[in-house]
């Protein structure tokens, strides 16, 4: 059964050129998202973004439409930052991905406090394992669901629900931790 919604193939030009231009417009922000998410790395995010719709370009012909566009992008996205990065994540400084977005209209205020939030989950987030970092990126940065995630990372959709669900459990430890850490309670 095919999804339905305007992110299927079939609302995009059959024309590779045209179709090309069309998935940049539209999910440009998501696949260099993903990318910086994995790499840390502005320019080599940049490089791994090109070469996704690149990738995209030589095999729009022969993508079947199965799954959506953005679930077909978001695997082209995690195969390529796997093959850069040798599978690993970025460890260094949490950096939050939804900076690479485009400006929005938000007054400043609550630009800084969203900001902060973030940084501060997803400061939670790198101390836990890269398959749950991944899974709860996919997740909640990208807004797939568990098919499109199994589908993205070639993983079965049980496996991902059950990372999913630990990884929720270990973040929801890990915030609690150090809730008490900052309450006084202990010092590790």
């Amino acid at each position: 059964m095919k999804p339905a919604g305007s992110k299927m193939k079939n609302n995009f030009a059959q024309d590779p050129a045209q179709a090309l231009e069309q998935l940049m417009e539209s999910f440009g922000s998501i696949v260099m998202r993903t990318a910086y998410f994995y790499t840390g790395d502005r320019h080599l995010a940049e490089d791994i973004s090109q070469e996704v719709f690149l990738r995209a370009y030589r095999n729009w012909t022969s993508f079947r439409g199965e799954s959506t566009v953005k679930t077909w992008l978001t695997a082209i996205a995690v195969n390529v930052c796997r093959d850069k990065t040798g599978v690993r994540m970025f460890t260094e400084q949490p950096t939050d991905p939804s900076r690479m977005e485009s400006s929005r209209t938000i007054n400043v205020e609550d630009e800084a406090l969203d900001r902060l939030q973030k940084s501060e989950v997803l400061r939670h987030l790198l101390r836990l394992s890269l398959p749950h970092q991944e899974v709860l990126y996919l997740y909640y940065y990208l807004d797939l669901n568990t098919r499109e995630i199994a589908d993205a990372t070639s993983s079965p959709e049980g496996t991902v629900r059950n990372r999913l669900h630990r990884a929720r459990e270990a973040m929801a430890r890990e915030m609690h931790r150090e809730e008490k850490i900052n309450d006084g309670f202990y010092r590790s």
